[in-house]
């Protein structure tokens, strides 16, 4: 290899290096405490069923995500499958699943952001045909507890994928109701050979929160609710996939579909940095609207 070249070589590799390193900093790091990046950390076995997916955050609050056999009549029926370098997500990764689930192990890693903290989460999705054994109820993600009034925070689609986001406080059991609300974007229908980011966010306090649904950018929420937040709730194991940790189910509430990359936060994000962190996640993953 001549001088030239060799420069060039260097040269290049320092620009790519420069280039990832930027595309990592749009990633907003005050308060992520869950990173699921179907680029890293996804341990699969040979015939690409992922059996685990290792946390990313500086600070995680929990390690990692992993398989659940427990409820399940066939062994590892749970695990969703990887998917490797997709051209229409600019080259990366995702994940699939079709009434599958990830869990953390941890009761007690997410009970602040139902409390007072709020919360954002950010997600890049595909949505498939939804099974609807439980009527609009197709999570692909949440922290419900196990049990009472099954209080937590929680994502999903109703059947025809129209999305939905919600916070459940615990104080009555009801589906829908003002305690637990369907905040819903009724007439925003998700295409199923397109990838969406999804954004949640809750507002901080102890009293009436907003709760806010975004689709694609950070600028206006496709929908709106107050929240009365109950600091005495006590919500659970966060699972991707599914609305909870649902042994005595698994599978019924779940999402059909694809996740390459989950964010949380555990503060409501301001509007700027909803807005920024939307446009790098569109860009990075090449989500038009």
């Amino acid at each position: 290899m001549n001088k030239l070249a060799f420069i060039l070589l260097l040269l290049g590799s320092v620009l790519c290096g420069f280039v990832l390193a930027d595309s990592s900093a749009k990633i907003l790091q005050k308060g992520l405490i869950v990173d699921l990046d179907a680029d890293k950390g996804v341990v699969a076995n040979n015939d690409n069923r992922v059996e685990k997916w290792i946390n990313q955050a500086s600070t995680p609050a929990v390690k990692e995500f992993v398989k659940r056999d427990e409820g399940r009549k066939v062994k590892g029926s749970g695990m969703p499958s990887l998917k490797n370098k997709l051209s229409e997500l600019n080259g990366h990764n995702t994940i699939v699943f079709s009434k599958q689930e990830l869990v953390a192990h941890d009761e007690d890693a997410f009970d602040h952001l139902l409390t007072g903290n709020g919360y954002t989460w950010f997600c890049v999705l595909k949505a498939g045909k939804q099974s609807g054994e439980l009527k609009d109820v197709n999570s692909f993600f949440g922290n419900l507890k196990n049990g009472g009034n099954y209080e937590g925070i929680w994502g999903g689609l109703n059947d025809n994928n129209s999305i939905w986001m919600g916070s459940r406080n615990g104080v009555t059991f009801g589906r829908w109701d003002n305690n637990n609300p369907h905040v819903t974007a009724a007439n925003t229908i998700l295409e199923q050979d397109k990838y969406y980011l999804l954004m949640g966010r809750m507002g901080k306090g102890t009293d009436t929160v907003m709760l806010s649904l975004y689709l694609n950018n950070g600028i206006l929420p496709v929908v709106t609710h107050p929240f009365p937040v109950n600091k005495m709730a006590n919500s659970s194991k966060l699972s991707i996939g599914q609305e909870r940790d649902a042994i005595e189910h698994p599978g019924t509430e779940s999402f059909i579909g694809e996740i390459s990359r989950f964010l949380l936060y555990d503060r409501p994000l301001s509007d700027q940095e909803l807005n920024k962190t939307a446009k790098g996640l569109k860009k990075t993953y090449s989500i038009h609207d």
